[in-house]
C-alpha cells in the first residue's frame, strides 16, 4: 500500500539520492528489532522492579522505532538511561551495543555467509524492487548515496556482497566509532555543500525516522 503524505510532492530535478540501508534496500538484517527489543527487555528485567515485560515493553519499543536510522549506539545510550533511571548501574553502551551485535549476528551471520558462499543470489536478501530503482536513478543521471547507521565496515562489505556498491557514486557510508564523526545529517549537510547545489536537487529513500527528517529539514523530497 502506497500512503501520499504530500499529494503534490515531487522530484523533477533531483540531482542526487540518498538511500538508507537496512530494510529500505538491504534484508540482511531482517528481524534486527525484535532482536534488539528482546535484549533490552532482559536487561530491564533482570533489575527485579516488578515491571511485566508488556510494561517494559511499552517503554523500550517506542525509544527502539524513534532512534531507528541513527547510529546504534544511540539506542544503546537510550537502553543506559532506562537502566539508571531504575536504579541499576548501567555498563558503557557500547557493551550493550556488542550483546546486541553478537545476537543479531548468530542471524545475520548466517546470510552474510550465504553471500559470501554465493550460495543463493544477491537480490535474495534486497528488498524487492530495489535493484530496478537504482538502475533507474542512475539512467536518469543522478547520483546515489548509501547511509546507514550499521558500522562501516559491514555496510561496504554487505553492499559488495548484494553487488550494489558499484551504483552508489557518491559513496557508502556507515557509522563510525566516535558518533560525531558520521550521522545522516553530517552527510546530508556535506552534500547540500556541494558546488552549485540546491535543497530541491536532493532527494531520498528510507524506512527510518531520521534519514526522512534529515532529507526534509535540508529541502529535499522523502520517499519513505
Amino acid at each position: 500500500m502506497v500512503e501520499t503524505i504530500h499529494p503534490g510532492a515531487s522530484a523533477p530535478d533531483a540531482r542526487i539520492a540518498v538511500l538508507d540501508f537496512d530494510g529500505t534496500v538491504s534484508l540482511i538484517r531482517s528481524g534486527w528489532m525484535e532482536i534488539m527489543i528482546s535484549m533490552m527487555l532482559e536487561v530491564l528485567h533482570a533489575l527485579g522492579t516488578g515491571e511485566t515485560q508488556a510494561e517494559l515493553r511499552r517503554t523500550v519499543e517506542p525509544s527502539v522505532r524513534r532512534l531507528t536510522g541513527k547510529e546504534t549506539l544511540y539506542q544503546m545510550i537510550a537502553l543506559a538511561e532506562q537502566v539508571a533511571l531504575r536504579g541499576g548501574t548501567p555498563l558503557d553502551p557500547r557493551e550493550y551495543k556488542q550483546q546486541f551485535l553478537d545476537r543479531l549476528y548468530a542471524v545475520a551471520g548466517q546470510r552474510i555467509q550465504q553471500l559470501r558462499d554465493q550460495t543463493c543470489p544477491p537480490d535474495h536478501y534486497l528488498v524487492p524492487g530495489t535493484r530496478a530503482l537504482l538502475e533507474d536513478l542512475r539512467a536518469r543521471g543522478l547520483r546515489l548515496y548509501l547511509a546507514s547507521g550499521t558500522d562501516d565496515a559491514h555496510v561496504k562489505e554487505e553492499a559488495d556482497l548484494l553487488d550494489i556498491a558499484r551504483y552508489f557514486d557518491g559513496g557508502v557510508y556507515g557509522a563510525l566509532p566516535d558518533p560525531d564523526a558520521f550521522s545522516k545529517r553530517l552527510l546530508v549537510e556535506q552534500i547540500l555543500r556541494l558546488p552549485g547545489m540546491r535543497p530541491y536537487y536532493l532527494m531520498g529513500f528510507g524506512d527510518g525516522p531520521d534519514e526522512i527528517e534529515q532529507l526534509k529539514r535540508a529541502g529535499g523530497v522523502a520517499v519513505g
